[in-house]
């Protein structure tokens, strides 16, 4: 699934969510490190429709590469590096 050309995009998601304090403004709801981003900050941060990046967001958290968390009924969205560590060493592994 991450060998498709959108893949970049998101790649990209993965990236900015390693430090999201770096690559997103201050939300309303949650902490950003803590709890995660919204698929609308990723969306602007992205350019992208809030629809693409939802349908990213939702494919990576679907994949075990991201959790999901509501805060005051706002779904968020943050990196699970063990899960992404565990990916990581199987394709070390030649899969």
């Amino acid at each position: 699934m991450l060998g498709t050309p959108v893949s970049d995009r998101r790649l990209d998601i993965l990236e900015r969510l390693k430090d999201p304090c770096a690559h997103f403004p201050p939300q309303r709801c949650g902490d950003l490190a803590e709890d995660g981003v919204t698929a609308h900050a990723v969306a602007v941060a992205l350019g992208v429709p809030h629809r693409v990046a939802e349908t990213d967001l939702t494919l990576l958290a679907r994949i075990g590469l991201l959790r999901t968390r509501y805060v005051r009924r706002r779904m968020l969205y943050r990196r699970d590096e063990m899960r992404i560590a565990e990916v990581a060493r199987m394709f070390e592994k030649g899969w």
